[in-house]
């Protein structure tokens, strides 16, 4: 199988993949479907001739399967798709950031850092296994992600070269560069000693450097264009500011049995947010704006049909959880 054939005929136009998308099925639906694609990896995380301690697997596999808007995969096959490629050859690369963005999760509740209880409704990973078992599991998410990514070249056909910049990516976004970066100037930040730029810093490396290489590493397994690469760039960049925002907004009015987690818990440690420097109105209008850009971006990056992009930009925007 190659991942670069959109399935068209040779000389019909991509205008004809857009027109069928219209009888395609409902966003929800292919979220879902997505979602157990990912899961169907998780459940198959090991080769069958490795020796994984028990405990290490289990504390793993406890987070991993703990549901989850299973964000990041879906703009990976996302991303593939508009460009044309075939969502199974992204699929161990999705697996990979969900790996990567679980063990972030399990490392952010420690009583190092966030000191959460609950995480998806469910006890966090420390609560359950203990402090150590906690982190090994999350060491063991972050290394075993850049194996996933191989499996594409492996498994699907993947070019090599393209498997080297994701991988590439990945340890620059997931980084001191990225996500650890800006998880460690969230762990400073403080209400009156952060400025607004320093959390913009924050919420786009923290949260949208793992949403920008999503889209990136669908991008590349689709045979993207360096201009199509750069509009899912700004696509990532705007949607995944929006998140935070949007994460920062509920985090003051969310339903807890819907966010699985207590709320105010920005409010509590005294952490910076949007609503905290510009109010919870203007953060929802900035919401909208970022949204509009990140679609402008989709809209002109000569993608086969960026259409699923585009819905899930206003699903994003209208989240409750």
């Amino acid at each position: 199988m190659t991942p670069f054939n959109n399935g068209l005929p040779e000389n019909e136009p991509a205008e004809a993949q857009s027109a069928e998308s219209v009888n395609r099925e409902p966003l929800n639906q292919y979220i879902a479907g997505v979602g157990d694609l990912v899961s169907g990896e998780f459940r198959a995380l090991f080769p069958p001739h490795w020796e994984v301690p028990d405990k290490l697997a289990e504390a793993m596999n406890y987070s991993l399967l703990a549901g989850g808007k299973r964000l990041r995969p879906l703009l990976v096959i996302a991303a593939c798709e508009a460009i044309g490629g075939h969502r199974e050859a992204a699929l161990p690369v999705a697996a990979a950031i969900e790996m990567v963005h679980t063990y972030s999760l399990i490392h952010d509740d420690l009583p190092a850092m966030d000191d959460d209880d609950y995480r998806r409704g469910r006890l966090t990973n420390h609560k359950v296994y203990g402090e150590a078992a906690a982190i090994l599991a999350g060491d063991a998410l972050l290394t075993h992600a850049f194996y996933s990514v191989v499996q594409a070249t492996r498994r699907y056909g993947v070019p090599a070269e393209s498997v080297l910049s994701i991988v590439e990516d990945l340890a620059e976004m997931a980084g001191p560069r990225g996500m650890v970066g800006g998880q460690a100037a969230d762990m400073e930040g403080e209400q009156g000693l952060t400025d607004l730029e320093s959390l913009r810093y924050i919420h786009l490396h923290k949260t949208g450097d793992l949403i920008v290489f999503s889209l990136l590493a669908g991008g590349r397994i689709g045979g993207a264009s360096e201009e199509q690469l750069e509009a899912l760039r700004r696509f990532g960049v705007s949607i995944g500011l929006a998140f935070q925002v949007q994460d920062d907004i509920l985090d003051l009015v969310g339903d807890e049995s819907k966010l699985g987690k207590k709320t105010g818990s920005d409010v509590k440690q005294q952490k910076v947010t949007y609503p905290y420097f510009i109010g919870l109105e203007a953060s929802r209008r900035e919401v909208e704006r970022l949204t509009e850009e990140a679609k402008t971006a989709v809209r002109a990056g000569g993608f086969a049909d960026g259409s699923r992009l585009l819905e899930i930009a206003d699903y994003l925007m209208s989240r409750d959880h």
